[in-house]
């Protein structure tokens, strides 16, 4: 599946899946929003599939909003998904972000929607929404205060102004800092270590992870109990142990 706007690309188990408006640096508009939640419909709903790699084309990562777009009316987020058909999006699958150059705005935002992030050595972040009237609403004032220290967070999204990749990996933003044009080789690296785990596990695992956020332990702890059987019972555990009895790879059907 590709249109004008995103392009996929399948590469062993994982989808590729790039923003590709480099004349507007990757600037999510409508057309963009509908191509980008295309593509992760078919992450979550092709089996073959265990894991995405979200870019931008030539050099850029996403420039946010495109703001023309805008302000003719359209939107770039989708009912019940968010903006760029991802940020409230709760997918099973894992999704890393690898970026180059700018994503600012709603492209960070797409950054902090995914579950990993790699970051050219001159990649930059930022949120600046504020210098033009508007608020990170796409996961930006949610999430950011959850990622890192609170003062750090409303110091990006009061200032607006831009960090490096290298800041940000020192908050603990980003997984990796790697050389310039290697972040989309680096996150299908780290897509292969990911996708080569339980299919099941990794879905529990992302769906833990968000039941558990912001509610007491006890709540988290009855939710993974409410959960833990059905996995308990998969051909999937079955054949994880077997396949550790058997010094082998195991074999995931995913069920």
């Amino acid at each position: 599946m590709s249109t004008d706007e995103v392009r996929t690309e399948r590469i062993g188990g994982t989808l590729l899946i790039t923003i590709d408006r480099p004349q507007a640096r990757n600037a999510v508009d409508a057309a963009v929003a509908a191509g980008l939640a295309e593509a992760l419909d078919l992450l979550e709903t092709d089996p073959t599939l265990r894991a995405g790699v979200l870019t931008g084309a030539d050099g850029s990562f996403s420039a946010g909003m495109d703001l023309k777009a805008a302000l003719k009316g359209e939107s770039p987020e989708i009912p019940g998904r968010g903006f760029g058909g991802l940020t409230e999006a709760e997918l099973s699958k894992p999704l890393i972000a690898a970026v180059e150059g700018w994503a600012m705005g709603g492209g960070f935002e797409l950054a902090l929607g995914c579950d990993l992030i790699v970051a050219a050595e001159d990649a930059k972040f930022g949120l600046p929404e504020v210098k033009r009237g508007l608020i990170a609403a796409g996961g930006g004032v949610i999430r950011l205060p959850k990622r890192i220290p609170h003062h750090l967070a409303m110091e990006f999204l009061l200032t607006g102004e831009a960090i490096s990749a290298q800041r940000a990996g020192r908050l603990g933003l980003v997984n990796r800092v790697v050389p310039p044009g290697e972040a989309a080789a680096v996150a299908l690296q780290l897509a292969e270590q990911v996708a080569a785990n339980a299919p099941l596990a990794l879905a529990l695992v992302k769906k833990i992870v968000r039941a558990a956020d912001g509610v007491p332990d006890a709540q988290a702890f009855a939710t993974q109990r409410a959960e833990l059987p059905a996995l308990m019972k998969s051909a999937d555990v079955r054949e994880g142990m077997q396949a550790f009895a058997e010094r082998r790879a195991p074999q995931w059907t995913g069920e």
